[in-house]
């Protein structure tokens, strides 16, 4: 990978299903997170859910919450590539899963740091929720700016991103 140095943010100019899909697990995460430190710890099995579903997307493709979405009447704006061989005009979405790019590494990334760390805070320390916090406000940020903490440091350090806009 190569160094940039100009600012990446994703397109805010429509709503698309991976903008949606940010947008609904930055709430989900965030509520979750204050239900957790307020009524009950096991609220943070919410947030591991989040955590899941996006490592499922990294992994697979497949977003559980972006193929409600398409149902709903939503329109993706990173080409679907279903499995190898598989009917092209498929009722269900997936994500590109033919290279990694920027947003399946913030996929990766989200779901990884979401599901440690709901952990530790049902399971170690509650303080642990400022950090689900944090990544569940960075998401509902990025669904409406379009900038990304994590999308423009893997930017520069190289990554190949699919819904970019350049500054």
């Amino acid at each position: 990978m190569f160094k940039r140095h100009d600012l990446f943010l994703v397109k805010t100019h429509i709503w698309y299903v991976e903008r949606l899909v940010w947008l609904v697990a930055g709430v989900d995460v965030l509520a979750s997170s204050v239900l957790t430190a307020t009524l009950h710890p096991n609220w943070a099995f919410s947030v591991l859910f989040v955590g899941f579903c996006s490592l499922t997307v990294a992994l697979t493709g497949f977003c559980i919450v972006g193929n409600i979405l398409l149902f709903l009447g939503a329109s993706p704006m990173i080409p679907s590539t279903a499995l190898p061989n598989a009917n092209k005009d498929s009722r269900f979405y997936f994500m590109q899963t033919d290279r990694w790019f920027l947003e399946r590494y913030i996929y990766l990334f989200v779901g990884v740091n979401l599901s440690l760390s709901s952990m530790l805070a049902r399971f170690y320390s509650p303080y642990w929720l400022f950090f689900t916090g944090f990544v569940g406000l960075a998401t509902v940020t990025f669904a409406f700016t379009g900038f990304c903490i994590m999308a423009n440091l893997l930017y520069r350090l190289g990554a190949e991103p699919r819904l970019c806009r350049y500054l």
